[in-house]
């Protein structure tokens, strides 16, 4: 992936911020599916919570958790 700049940007350093407010929309989604680790999720979660709260963005958010769960059973 590469920022504004130019420069390659690995998605697993994404901030909770450039994840859920990305500059275009299409990209949320993007920012949220590439969501691998618990870790990240709740630190995504804890972001939106003290933010936007945005429900939709929660729920996508608990659907990549679930998915989560699932692929580490």
């Amino acid at each position: 992936m590469s920022n504004p700049d130019g420069q390659s940007t690995d998605v697993s350093e994404l901030s909770p911020e450039q994840r859920l407010e990305p500059p275009n929309t299409r990209l949320l989604n993007a920012g949220i599916v590439t969501i691998n680790d618990m870790e990240t999720l709740r630190a995504c979660v804890a972001y939106e919570n003290a933010n936007q709260q945005r429900i939709p963005i929660l729920r996508r958010l608990e659907h990549r958790a679930n998915k989560i769960r699932a692929e580490e059973e």
